[in-house]
């Protein structure tokens, strides 16, 4: 499910970063009583009351001749177009300022629900100073304290009450994907390539819960939906022109989609942000696969340059050794019509159920193989394995002491059951449970 966006905008040094750390919890962004020191829009997942929603703070809103001011501008627009529900953050130090009303009618054209907030009201003093806010025009604006922490509830208890309905995806048997990875890599070029080699395209239809445009197709009989992540939408170009920009879309991709193709550029190589786009996939336990395109750039190619290449691939993505890797051409169309049926086959493996009879015929012989360790003179004792979930696979060891379980035999357990099964393109999640 899509979790619902919340971005914090406002002038510089508002207090917009410490009520972003606040909301998740750590120290993420960068706090300094300095006006413009967020540049970047910054993504993370915070609760509230036992539910979840993705947090975007932003560079303060500002146009004038300082660096960097109209780039934080643009960020912060690009923020405002993602979120479901903005919170305008002010300041009651400095009262209404020429660069709130302007952040104010920036908001009236967003069309989006806005939650208004006067930050550091640090004591009840400074309380009847807030009412001047009023005049920005988004209704009753609510006190806050970053530095304490006061009036948080009351503010997120508004932006609740803000953020769509949860439960609006409709319900489809079709298999959901999509191509992450940095700008100009090629996923504009793979989307059109697999459109136009499949040819059976059943309706570009709008999203249920989100205006990005999706696409069902049909292959071998199965109904595929691809999420688009390219571009598509207005300030497409602006969202592709930077790395940071291109983040924000890959993480709604990967909370929609089953399959997540990792798309790497083979001229280029591998970047920093491929790993850490990477790594949202793998964290969410989605299914993935690697897809290296432009293989058609490499002009000095013999037989050992795919072997050459996707070992190169295994020592850089070391956590995704559980992923295929197919080399691609979005311009020759080489090897795509292999990619619906690999997609296939790792929701499948995605889906995977074991009988705990089986599973647990597999653990006997694991153990016989590879006897448990001892830790502090204690041995970790394994009495049983169930799996509980799928989507991904995930497994329940009930032991004496979890905390006997360490990550190399928990590591070894995970392959023990790759071994056996198929769950390739899927993490496996296991989970250590003391027996009552």
């Amino acid at each position: 499910m899509v979790l619902p966006t919340l971005a914090i905008v406002g002038r510089p040094n508002v207090g917009k970063s410490t009520i972003f750390n606040r909301m998740i919890g750590e120290r993420v962004s960068i706090v300094e009583d300095t006006p413009g020191v967020t540049r970047d829009r910054i993504y993370a997942k915070a609760e509230w009351l036992g539910r979840q929603f993705a947090l975007i703070d932003t560079g303060g809103i500002d146009i004038g001749d300082e660096p960097f001011l109209q780039q934080i501008s643009d960020q912060a627009e690009i923020a405002i177009d993602e979120a479901d529900v903005i919170l305008f953050l002010t300041s009651v130090e400095a009262g209404v300022t020429d660069a709130d009303e302007r952040v104010a009618q920036i908001l009236y054209k967003a069309d989006k629900p806005v939650v208004l907030a006067v930050n550091k009201v640090d004591n009840p003093e400074r309380r009847n100073d807030i009412y001047d806010f009023y005049s920005l025009g988004f209704g009753e604006p609510y006190p806050l304290s970053g530095s304490h922490g006061i009036g948080l509830g009351d503010v997120l208890d508004a932006v609740f009450a803000a953020f769509p309905d949860e439960g609006q995806d409709t319900e489809d048997d079709s298999i959901k994907f999509s191509f992450i990875g940095r700008p100009n890599v090629g996923k504009s070029s793979l989307v059109n390539a697999i459109l136009g080699e499949e040819r059976v395209i059943v309706s570009p239809i709008e999203g249920t819960t989100r205006d990005a445009i999706d696409t069902k197709f049909e292959h071998g009989g199965q109904e595929f939906t691809m999420i688009d992540t390219a571009g598509i939408r207005k300030r497409g170009k602006v969202y592709e022109s930077t790395e940071k920009y291109a983040v924000m879309r890959a993480l709604r991709a990967i909370d929609r989609s089953d399959v997540v193709l990792v798309v790497l550029d083979a001229e280029t190589g591998i970047r920093e942000q491929d790993k850490k786009v990477a790594g949202y996939a793998h964290e969410a336990g989605r299914g993935i696969i690697i897809v290296v395109n432009k293989w058609d750039t490499l002009k000095e190619k013999d037989n050992h340059t795919i072997q050459e290449f996707e070992q190169h691939v295994r020592d850089e993505f070391q956590y995704l050794d559980y992923a295929p890797i197919v080399f691609v051409s979005a311009k020759t169309h080489q090897r795509l019509t292999n990619l619906p049926a690999m997609i296939q086959t790792v929701s499948e493996n995605q889906n995977r159920r074991i009988q705990s009879a089986v599973l647990n015929d597999v653990l006997l012989d694991a153990l016989a193989v590879t006897p448990t360790p001892t830790i502090n003179g204690k041995r970790l004792r394994i009495y049983y394995m169930t799996q509980v979930a799928v989507k991904p696979p995930t497994f329940v060891v009930f032991v004496n002491d979890p905390d006997l379980l360490h990550f190399s035999y928990e590591r070894f357990l995970i392959n023990q059951l790759r071994k056996t099964f198929d769950f390739e393109g899927t993490p496996i999640h296991l989970i250590a449970r003391k027996r009552k």
